[in-house]
């Protein structure tokens, strides 16, 4: 089942069904994360019918509602349980007649003190804890919604946090896990030393879950599952590369925020949530934008035939589309789909021809060593000089030819890369985004021969695309790791915890607080899962991997998550704020 719809529907059952009383109409109040759960996994009529008349935000100011009871959605934190306190603070003036309360994950005990010694039991009427502390982004990703989980791991001033940020990262894994019934081994990175101590939280986390809940991983499949932990070391040019797959450009290229694409149609905004409800986005998202603008008309072409009454002939273009919308009003939604992706591909492309081919040879030489024709290139700084000089590339992109520049030299003497910023014109307050590559462990200047850093075996691969040649790191592990290839001493196991094919033992330890048995785990897959994480970020093009190795493999199915998503320019920011 795929993550949406298993934390959709535990949502609906553990949450809002649970405590529904008769026709009585309730409020939800959520915070930042669970407000994105709700929206990403369930439909607001499907929460209108289980009686709920509003959903709020906790963070907000909102009108008291004292004849009805409200339904609490929240991370226990501070920021989430000192508004729910101040709810019920005043008896006899409360916001509202009283509180079902649901937490994403296990309540800190102080957090719990805290709650029972300022609010009158007579209010809570429940007190729960669910084990969603993710957010599920696609059917096989998830995303912590955690930012700052990058500084927190990658800046040194921000070192006095970061055990708490493991702590809390290394629960919200753990509810994933749990979630999805598994109990997986856990492997990491071991050249970056700070992944040991967060895989071994993260296998206490999973131990407390098992002791609760024994039958978690059961099974001679789910003994094979493994959890992957992987810094953003692991691959610096993934994220820096302008990348041509729908998805992967349009996040890069347009100004796409909350995954809303806006764009004009006769004068009028339009505004298009990119997401898996959509089936033509789901089918187009991972394709080359050299062939999404064919096959949305040949989708189009198809859908148009099916209607017996309807001849589209080969049209293809806006107006077009405007015109058979205004003719086949019936089909508005299923056409206004059509249209909006199609401008979507068109921008796209617009924003290729002006602005990034000329860019994105040179990157993919520079990633792969080699050019297009396989021949070595033999002087690379050849192939960035004339880029870095031309005032039409912006300063962002220049940072990017850099930085690519240095991780295919293995670093650079300061001397030459003081030259490169000055060619560029990279404004001062731009610069540190260059050097604090060292913070995520590598080589920016070299001026003694440091060793480069290891890399698995870069698979052969057949490359339909000149700029498209480089495939992200990542998907070499995950495919070595599902076929027990990858390197055991630089992804090791944690001791005791070799993926095997039969059960394991059951751990003793027990965690504080309860965890409620998932009975929706019989509609899970029954096949081993190989849950990828990356600490600081994953990328579009790594995600792409994740549904590419599960199709070419089948018989195991690749989750992959992180603190965050990013964009390229995203991913800068936050090279950018590691000086801060």
């Amino acid at each position: 089942m795929a993550l949406k719809n298993l934390v959709g529907q535990k949502i609906m059952n553990e949450v809002l069904k649970s405590k529904k009383n008769g026709t009585d109409w309730r409020v939800l109040i959520v915070d930042r994360l669970s407000m994105r759960m709700v929206s990403a996994c369930c439909k607001m009529h499907e929460i209108a019918s289980e009686g709920i008349t509003i959903v709020e935000d906790i963070n907000k100011s909102r009108e008291p509602l004292r004849d009805l009871e409200a339904v609490y959605l929240l991370t226990p934190t501070n920021d989430s349980v000192k508004p729910l306190i101040a709810d019920f603070g005043c008896p006899g003036r409360t916001q509202y007649k009283a509180a079902h309360v649901y937490f994403t994950e296990a309540c800190p005990e102080e957090l719990f003190n805290e709650l029972c010694k300022h609010i009158s039991g007579k209010y809570i009427k429940t007190l729960k804890e669910i084990n969603i502390a993710f957010l599920p982004y696609e059917s096989q990703v998830f995303s912590l919604d955690f930012p700052d989980g990058f500084q927190c791991y990658y800046n040194q001033n921000k070192a006095s946090q970061r055990t708490a940020a493991m702590e809390r990262m290394a629960e919200q894994i753990a509810t994933l896990c749990a979630t999805l019934g598994e109990y997986p081994a856990v492997r990491y990175r071991a050249d970056n030393e700070r992944n040991i101590e967060f895989a071994q939280i993260v296998q206490h986390k999973l131990d407390g879950y098992k002791a609760d809940e024994p039958t978690m991983g059961d099974g001679p499949e789910k003994s094979r599952s493994q959890l992957l932990i992987i810094d953003r070391g692991v691959d610096g040019v993934s994220p820096l590369l302008h990348e041509l797959t729908l998805q992967a450009m349009a996040y890069d290229l347009l100004p796409i925020e909350n995954d809303v694409y806006k764009y004009l149609n006769s004068g009028v905004e339009k505004d298009v949530l990119l997401d898996e409800n959509d089936d033509q986005w789901k089918e187009l998202r991972h394709q080359h934008i050299a062939v999404v603008s064919q096959n949305i008309t040949k989708n189009l072409k198809t859908f148009v035939d099916s209607k017996k009454s309807l001849t589209a002939g080969d049209k293809s273009s806006i107006r077009d589309l405007s015109m058979m919308i205004k003719k086949m009003p019936q089909y508005q939604k299923e056409l206004s789909n059509y249209s909006s992706l199609l401008n979507l591909a068109e921008d796209c492309m617009k924003k290729y021809q002006s602005e990034v081919s000329r860019l994105c040879k040179v990157e993919q030489d520079l990633a792969m060593g080699v050019d297009a024709e396989g021949e070595k290139v033999k002087d690379p700084m050849r192939l960035i000089v004339p880029l870095l000089l031309e005032e039409n590339v912006s300063p962002m992109d220049k940072i990017r030819i850099i930085l690519l520049y240095i991780l295919s030299k293995n670093g650079i003497s300061g001397e030459n890369l003081t030259k490169l910023i000055q060619h560029a014109a990279i404004p001062d307050p731009e610069r540190p985004i260059i050097t604090n590559m060292t913070n995520l462990g590598f080589c920016v200047i070299n001026e003694g021969g440091r060793r480069k850093q290891w890399c698995p075996n870069r698979k052969e691969r057949e490359q339909t695309y000149q700029m498209s040649r480089w495939t992200p790191i990542i998907k070499d592990v995950m495919e070595d790791a599902i076929d027990d290839k990858l390197d055991g001493e630089h992804f090791p196991y944690l001791a005791g915890r070799a993926a095997s094919t039969g059960a394991r033992g059951i751990p003793t330890s027990a965690r504080y607080g309860q965890w409620h048995k998932d009975r929706s785990q019989q509609n899970m897959k029954n096949v081993p899962r190989l849950i990828v994480f990356i600490v600081g970020g994953a990328t579009f093009s790594e995600i792409r991997c994740a549904y590419e190795v599960t199709k070419a493999i089948n018989t195991w199915e690749v989750i992959i998550g992180s603190t965050h998503i990013i964009s390229p320019e995203e991913f800068l920011k936050d090279l950018k704020q590691l000086s801060e």
